[in-house]
């Protein structure tokens, strides 16, 4: 017995899995599956050529997308002083070295913990709660600066981060399939040249093996990766 419903079936008909489509065509292609009564979010799933059991070969970095991600992402700034003025005109939703506190408590209303350096000697505590929800500040994220106001506006306009599995896949969203044809494509074309550019010198081989983009209930349509490698 199938585990796919009729509307899957009848979507992924129209998409010729044997093929590899240009980044313009797949977007058009996802945008047509996506069917659901909800917003559907477009995910693209990259396969690498990296072994990420090698610190030298693991892929991480972040990448402004053109057009967001459609989500609305909370943003809790830790910090003190001045630069809690900075963040608050910048937009985060919530700012504060109360917060550090908050957390240990249980408090986790937020997307995305931005933190300055002078304060990560708190956070540190915190490990064990923030690192597994991804919400631990990270340098090589930008998430720990002294420019909180510019990681904030970054975040909020669509900043998202990536970081290659144990598999050696790397996974982002790059809209949702109420964007038009054109933003989608824009997203994508910035998140995979992004990859290309993270590219570790280590890395032997082909680097980007295959790609799929798909919406939340719809098929994955296959990336033509031609120009990128």
């Amino acid at each position: 017995m199938s585990l796919q419903g009729k509307r899957f079936r009848a979507v992924a008909a129209k998409v010729d899995r044997s093929r590899e489509f240009a980044i313009p065509e797949a977007v058009v292609l996802v945008k047509a599956s996506a069917t659901a009564k909800f917003d559907e979010t477009v995910d693209v799933a990259v396969r690498l050529g990296v072994d990420p059991r090698h610190a030298d070969q693991v892929v991480r970095g972040t990448v402004v997308l053109p057009h967001g991600t459609g989500k609305t992402v909370r943003v809790l700034v830790i910090t003190q002083g001045e630069r809690v003025k900075d963040a608050e005109a910048a937009g985060a939703d919530f700012v504060g070295i109360e917060y550090v506190q908050k957390l240990k408590d249980g408090w986790l209303e937020c997307d995305v913990i931005v933190a300055t350096p002078d304060v990560m000697g708190q956070l540190g505590q915190l490990g064990r709660i923030l690192g597994p929800r991804g919400l631990m500040p990270n340098p090589k994220a930008g998430t720990v600066t002294m420019d909180v106001a510019k990681a904030v506006r970054e975040i909020k306009a669509g900043k998202i981060e990536f970081r290659v599995d144990k598999t050696g896949n790397v996974h982002a969203p790059i809209g949702k399939a109420s964007f038009s044809a054109d933003q989608l494509a824009a997203n994508l074309t910035a998140f995979v040249e992004t990859i290309v550019r993270a590219k570790p010198s280590s890395a032997k081989g082909m680097y980007l093996r295959t790609a799929t983009v798909s919406s939340t209930m719809g098929p994955g349509v296959r990336l033509d990766l031609a120009g990128y490698r």
